[in-house]
């Protein structure tokens, strides 16, 4: 029956109507000033002088006309452009009109309305007022007004516009509605109230009426009088299970248990259903530790199909967080999502949400059973594919992560995760050049995720460069992943080894490798990478320091390539047999190379140029 009057939108018969009257008065404008042209030139009889003021007179009369003929020119163009949307160019139209025409009130309310559209309140507010001050009797003009002090928060000021307009207009309900809203906003909740009261004894019992009412008496803290506002609407139509609803909402909200209770079950009687209802007396039951009736209810509202899905997965979520500080919480949130399950079985949502269940437990192939089912109901959400993902780099598992990233990079080409998981599943599988092309393809992306991750990309690229052989790409790739992390010890460990292979920029690589090990003071493979660089460098005792601190892990005595690179410091501090003794003992570990088995054979250190 009311309508609130929107802030934000023209009304369109505050359009139509002004500027249907306004063509009019323009159109006659014309013609007169047509007609008085036509008039100068049919006189007769004049003196010369009398002539010459004549021909004058027709000379500014054709300024005017012309003038005239360019602001009607402004004015419809202006309003060609605001039904266009182009509002911006309609507020330039129409500001370049009022230089030629100051004294246009349509003009100033047309602006205000703009600039309540472009959501700049102060300049709506000065035309607004301009325009009802110009035309005071123009009821379209004083809306705008009041519209311009509510988008300013004026609320006081909007509410007195109203009043006038509903004495002015005492037929007019609207008027008297939105004088209740504004002073509503203004927090004037007692007069607000009054208004609703006298509209009320206008109208009768009006929905919309009674639930602004109730709201108000909530502000007050008048929870009765909130209440019978909504039973007032009950006993006209009690078979409306909404407004049972709404009142068990109000006692609930206020903790009147037992009333809200006796409204729930109330609502039960009329709809068994209900989930909103079972919902509630479910969270009843449950404060009250009554275990089964919870379930109970909970199963009755989550088997109903008519229940929101977005609804029940939003009651749910919270177990997501709930598990990591109450494990028990586990069961219950799968046990729910199962039931959305059952209640919903062809929604992808349904299963994606039992499976981030299973994913912040820790169960990756429960969680990846559910989210390939979620994929295949619905093949659009960018999310799901992204969990499938990473479960599979999670679990080391490079032929279904490259199966997957591979259909998520054609399906979201602009989705940067997709390309990067390419690249990573192509790396392990060591399909080393596609590595690189989905790598390059996840930086071109301009959604290439956060910093971090950038930093990943640039050194597992600088990883794929190496195996390659690109050294020059290689070398810049890890650059670029320090700038943006310089305290990655992985990438500052990798990126100096490599360059000890190779034999280059040495003092570069030894300063990388002992920042690495600043950062990871217990690492063996740190300390092997270090000690490897000072033998490059020919620093033979401390690069034998170094290894023997290395070797004092379990690990590192078990790993081939560290017990090789112990005898190759050996051998060059002159320690042959010794040097001897861990060559044999890394053969025996696994290494295999040839470069080894000379080194064993000869018994002396071969150098990578021998080797080759």
């Amino acid at each position: 029956m009311f309508r609130t009057h929107n802030n934000d939108k023209t009304l369109p018969v505050i359009n139509s109507l002004p500027a249907f009257c306004r063509r009019v008065s323009r159109l006659s404008l014309l013609l007169a000033g047509f007609c008085c042209v036509l008039g100068s030139a049919c006189r007769t009889g004049k003196s010369v002088a009398s002539r010459q003021s004549s021909s004058r007179t027709v000379h500014v009369i054709r300024d005017s006309s012309l003038l005239q003929q360019r602001a009607d020119s402004l004015f419809f163009s202006a309003e060609r452009s605001k039904l266009l949307g182009d509002y911006r160019t309609a507020i330039t139209q129409f500001s370049d009109y009022l230089r030629l025409k100051r004294n246009n009130p349509t003009a100033y309310y047309e602006l205000a309305r703009l600039f309540i559209e472009v959501r700049n309140p102060q300049y709506a507010l000065g035309f607004a007022r301009r325009a009802a001050s110009m035309d005071t009797a123009n009821k379209w003009f004083q809306i705008t007004l009041a519209d311009a002090f509510g988008v300013n928060a004026q609320f006081d000021s909007s509410a007195a516009v109203y009043d006038r307009l509903a004495k002015r207009y005492p037929e007019n309900e609207e008027y008297i509605y939105n004088k209740g809203m504004f002073l509503s906003k203004a927090d004037k909740t007692e007069a607000a109230l009054a208004v609703f009261d006298t509209l009320e004894a206008r109208t009768g019992l009006v929905e919309e009426l009674a639930f602004q009412k109730q709201r108000l008496y909530l502000k007050l803290n008048r929870i009765d009088d909130a209440a019978a506002e909504v039973q007032k609407l009950i006993n006209q139509n009690p078979e409306e299970v909404r407004y049972y609803l709404i009142l068990g909402d109000i006692y609930n909200s206020n903790d009147r248990v037992e009333e809200a209770t006796a409204i729930y079950n109330e609502v039960l009687e009329r709809d068994s259903t209900n989930p909103r209802a079972l919902i509630a007396l479910s969270g009843y039951a449950k404060k009250n530790g009554d275990m089964a009736q919870y379930w109970k209810y909970l199963t009755r509202a989550f088997a109903n199909p008519d229940y929101s899905i977005d609804e029940k997965v939003a009651y749910v979520y919270p177990y997501l967080q709930m598990q990591k500080l109450d494990t028990s919480k586990l069961k219950e949130g799968l046990q729910l999502s199962q039931l959305v399950i059952n209640a919903h079985p062809e929604e992808a949502k349904a299963y994606a949400l039992q499976a981030d269940m299973f994913s912040q437990a820790g169960m990756l192939d429960s969680a990846l059973m559910d989210y390939n089912k979620a994929v295949t109901l619905d093949s659009t959400r960018f999310t799901v594919w992204y969990q499938l993902m990473w479960i599979y780099s999670r679990q080391e598992d490079p032929a279904n992560l490259l199966k997957v990233s591979s259909i998520v990079s054609e399906r979201f080409p602009k989705e940067f995760m997709g390309h990067y998981f390419k690249g990573v599943a192509n790396f392990l599988l060591q399909n080393y050049p596609a590595s690189i092309d989905a790598l390059n393809m996840a930086v071109q992306t301009g959604n290439n995720g956060d910093k971090g991750t950038r930093a990943d990309v640039y050194s597992l690229l600088g990883d794929a460069y190496h195996a390659t052989g690109q050294h020059q790409l290689s070398d810049s790739c890890y650059d670029k992943s320090l700038a943006i992390r310089p305290n990655d010890a992985l990438v500052l460990n990798n990126f100096s080894y490599y360059l000890s292979l190779r034999g280059e920029q040495l003092n570069k690589a030894e300063s990388m490798s002992k920042r690495s090990l600043e950062l990871e003071p217990e690492s063996a493979n740190f300390m092997d990478t270090y000690a490897w660089i000072l033998f490059r460098m020919a620093r033979y005792e401390q690069a034998k320091e170094w290894m023997e601190k290395a070797l004092q892990h379990d690990d590192a005595r078990d790993n081939p390539g560290m017990l090789e690179h112990y005898g190759d410091i050996l051998f060059n501090l002159h320690e042959v047999d010794k040097a001897l003794e861990y060559w044999q003992l890394a053969k025996q570990k696994g290494a295999n190379s040839v470069g080894l088995a000379r080194k064993i054979a000869e018994k002396r250190y071969i150098l990578a140029t021998e080797r080759e």
